[in-house]
């Protein structure tokens, strides 16, 4: 029988300790009157997660478009905990670090599946290098790329790490291959609760998936455009027709190539920023992305935007001249750069913001 959203699992702590729905309320109106600010957050998620209403509202993120605010049913996000659980063996004890805030689904999501499964689970202040007790035992636990950019000769006692948020550079996933620890990005939205996708990342021990994986009675078509359309009953009332443009693999897998509303048309050739990127990883240690600007020949012209660079561009242009795993379309024509990329509050990268910036 699946758990209401109502219900606490016997086996669930916080912090050490145990506590029933009741207990939960008290300490939900103690972080919001003592707490530090995050704990002010958790307090009135658990206040909105117990109360009459079956949803809870949440805030995009905001990378992809204006931040808004959605609704989604508590029972999903329930649904959700336990595909997650399904797919990684979660039982009930098991422990877990939450270091993600709790304004955003993410977060949110690490509460609710500790909740459900009936996790043990701790709770630090979320920041981009999050203090936990690196002795203690931890079975799963959830970053950004730039959290675990800060924590990776920390993280030897946490078993299981899921990494989302944005793209993981290859400098961080070299760190990451020498790690005893299991690692899995992962592919979702907060309308889907999260991720209904998951690969994993080579680390000591692991192999590196090829291509990302349903969670459970989750499946997957393509659009006329090549874009992903999630089918997950158990999370949505409808099916989601996403912008990923997608090398559809099997109706429970896929590769993903980019943003339908990044690709360039430069001389007829379609180009994927995303894949271009994923490319450029190796050489480049600063953050960038690929976009395009106006050219009277080919329509569009690859350029690259690169945050406060310390080599030259023309340094860098020469060595990305002679990248042979590059097609010579793949060559960014232009050479940008920009002090400060700018940021949604969640800390991912605003790309159409930053290519304003440097073209206006």
């Amino acid at each position: 029988m699946t758990p209401k959203y109502y219900k606490v699992h016997n086996r669930f702590k916080l912090n050490g300790n145990h506590y029933n729905s009741e207990e939960l309320n008290e300490v939900a109106y103690s972080f919001i009157k003592e707490g530090e600010a995050y704990e002010k957050v958790t307090g009135n998620f658990l206040l909105d997660w117990f109360n009459e209403k079956e949803y809870i509202e949440v805030n995009t993120s905001g990378s992809t478009g204006k931040p808004k605010s959605i609704k989604l049913r508590k029972q999903a996000m329930v649904n959700s905990a336990i595909a997650t659980g399904n797919f990684f063996g979660l039982k009930p004890g098991y422990t877990a670090l939450h270091c993600l805030p709790n304004h955003y689904i993410a977060g949110k999501m690490m509460l609710v599946r500790a909740l459900v499964l009936g996790l043990a689970i701790d709770l630090v202040q979320p920041s981009a290098h999050p203090l936990f007790d690196c002795n203690k035992h931890y079975d799963f636990s959830a970053m950004v790329p730039l959290q675990l950019e800060h924590t990776i000769n920390q993280i030897s006692n946490i078993q299981t790490i899921i990494v989302g948020g944005s793209k993981l550079n290859q400098p961080l996933l070299d760190k990451i291959s020498s790690k005893t620890s299991s690692f899995f990005a992962t592919y979702g939205m907060t309308e889907t609760a999260t991720h209904v996708a998951i690969k994993q990342l080579s680390s000591k021990g692991n192999k590196a998936d090829q291509e990302y994986r349903a969670l459970g009675n989750i499946s997957f078509q393509t659009d006329a455009r090549q874009c992903l359309v999630i089918d997950a009953p158990n999370l949505l009332s409808k099916k989601i027709i996403t912008n990923d443009v997608v090398d559809l693999k099997s109706n429970i897998s896929f590769n993903l190539l980019g943003r339908y509303d990044n690709v360039i048309n430069s001389g007829g050739v379609k180009l994927f920023p995303e894949q271009i990127e994923e490319k450029l990883l190796q050489l480049i240690n600063e953050r960038f992305i690929i976009a395009s600007e106006k050219d009277v020949v080919l329509g569009e012209k690859l350029i690259i935007i690169i945050e406060n660079p310390k080599a030259s561009v023309d340094q860098i242009l020469l060595t990305i001249k002679e990248l042979h795993t590059l097609d010579k379309f793949e060559i960014p024509k232009k050479i940008y750069t920009l002090q400060n990329f700018f940021e949604t509050t969640s800390g991912k990268i605003q790309r159409n913001k930053i290519i304003k910036a440097v073209l206006e």
